[in-house]
């Protein structure tokens, strides 16, 4: 159906509308190129719903993204925010915010669904899929697209995809198993297929179904809570303020703990031998290179964060290695009625997917969120008080003291549940902690310049610290 006369003119409406979506991670300037490489007709009615993929060429490369369509004959006033355009079929809207489009998706998990050629929809056992559920679209800029079906379920859509198995669906299903209550429960997941540049057929995972995670509270929303406690307080220490987050901290440590416990016991390990780690050092230097080359403001700290990474060739005891979150920050729990959530397991969005699915040591997962403590605590010193700001140094004083004490907790909390303190490793941690700082500082360079004093900060007492 990829040559299909409606499509076509559908798709040409795509290459202004893509570089305006928060989702789209390729360049936002110069050409795109969209060229279709599936195509399944969803739903032949009011609205007619598009399921594609797409090849999109720009300045930075090619990736193939998934966007959903639905054509109405009328103009939808709901759906403004959506319209991509006109066509002589109708109106082109953003399929995965139609209620009535993923209401025709949804159906397609049941067992009675017609077969659709390149989808396959999967259900595990004994799970109850909301059938008939309106959805909602989850606000928040995020890389993919997530649609709750009443208070029962969660679509998320993978927006750009790969092939092979998206480790999202990979660790939730292997935790699911594992009877894991730390995750939501995966109810299913969809896969496709579509041609390659060379003709060959590849084949991803498009979408993970998952129970949806009632009385949930972000831990980036409850973190910056407590910071914002502790700042309207001007005499009290972080111990002392009735918003103290170090509990919950702690309470977080632990559930790290188990999830990668359980992940240990369920998937493959193994130990980085000592030219492995030589071979990490290298690939944290060479990151930090190209960094330095796109952030001058990196030159000066570079000789002693280079020497967290030369410490790694020193060693000559492997490392245990293992499944881990891969991108693990405050922003990726959930705090419930019944404890603390870890979700989204897929990893660096922007790395390749056989990095996303490599194993690291757990440390990675703590460095990555011992980072995320220091910017919960210091993202109110910058957007609220300036260098020129009297207060600054009372404040960002503050910050660092609720950094530190949330730290410390969460550590304590996984060494409780662990019985490894991740402490013990010193060296590596401070590797960790170095590459995600560096990561940061290029992504705030380039993408909200306002906050890179943050990471600039933690690169200075990271190359101060060898």
């Amino acid at each position: 159906m990829i040559g299909d006369k409606r499509l076509s003119e559908a798709v040409a409406l795509l290459p202004e509308w893509l570089r305006h979506q928060h989702w789209f991670t390729g360049a936002r300037t110069g050409p795109l190129t969209v060229r279709p490489v599936a195509a399944t007709l969803l739903h032949d009615a009011e609205p007619r719903v598009w399921h594609l993929l797409a090849e999109v060429t720009h300045h930075d490369g090619v990736d193939v993204y998934q966007v959903p369509l639905s054509i109405r004959a009328e103009r939808s006033d709901r759906l403004d925010h959506v319209h991509l355009g006109r066509t002589d079929e109708g109106h082109v809207y953003d399929a995965l915010h139609d209620k009535e489009a993923t209401a025709a998706l949804l159906a397609h998990f049941a067992d009675d669904a017609p077969a659709l050629d390149g989808l396959r929809f999967h259900v595990r056992p004994d799970v109850k899929v909301p059938y008939g559920d309106q959805s909602l679209v989850l606000p928040g800029e995020h890389h993919n697209t997530s649609l709750a079906y009443g208070d029962a379920a969660l679509l998320k859509v993978f927006r750009r995809v790969d092939p092979g198995l998206n480790p999202d669906v990979e660790l939730h299903e292997a935790l699911s198993d594992a009877g894991c209550t730390l995750v939501a429960p995966l109810l299913g997941w969809i896969d496709g297929d579509w041609a390659g540049d060379d003709g060959v057929e590849l084949t991803g995972s498009l979408a993970m179904l998952r129970g949806y995670l009632t009385t949930a509270s972000d831990g980036w929303a409850l973190a910056t809570a407590s910071v914002r406690d502790l700042f309207a307080e001007g005499d009290l220490h972080a111990d002392e303020v009735g918003g103290d987050f170090a509990a919950e901290a702690y309470r977080l440590g632990m559930a790290t703990a188990r999830v990668h416990e359980t992940l240990a016991e369920v998937l493959p390990t193994a130990t980085m031998a000592p030219s492995h780690l030589h071979s990490l050092a290298d690939a944290m230097t060479g990151r930090l290179d190209r960094a330095v080359a796109t952030v001058p403001e990196l030159e000066p700290f570079a000789a002693g964060l280079r020497a967290h990474y030369d410490v790694l060739r020193t060693r000559t005891e492997p490392v245990p290695v293992q499944r881990i979150h891969g991108s693990y920050h405050l922003g990726q729990v959930l705090r419930t009625v019944l404890g603390w959530k870890l979700v989204d397991f897929e990893g660096e969005l922007m790395a390749p997917v056989e990095e996303r699915r490599a194993m690291h040591s757990p440390l990675r997962d703590i460095a990555q969120m011992l980072r995320s403590f220091d910017y919960a605590a210091r993202h109110l010193v910058v957007s609220d008080h300036p260098p020129e700001d009297p207060a600054h140094e009372q404040v960002l004083y503050r910050a660092q003291e609720w950094a530190q004490r949330n730290s410390e907790a969460f550590c304590n909390g996984y060494a409780s549940a662990a019985q490894l303190d991740p402490r013990g490793d010193l060296e590596l941690l401070a590797a960790y902690e170095t590459d995600t700082a560096v990561y940061e500082v290029v992504f705030e360079a380039r993408r909200r310049p306002s906050w890179l004093p943050i990471p600039l900060a933690a690169v200075e007492r990271l190359a101060q610290s060898v």
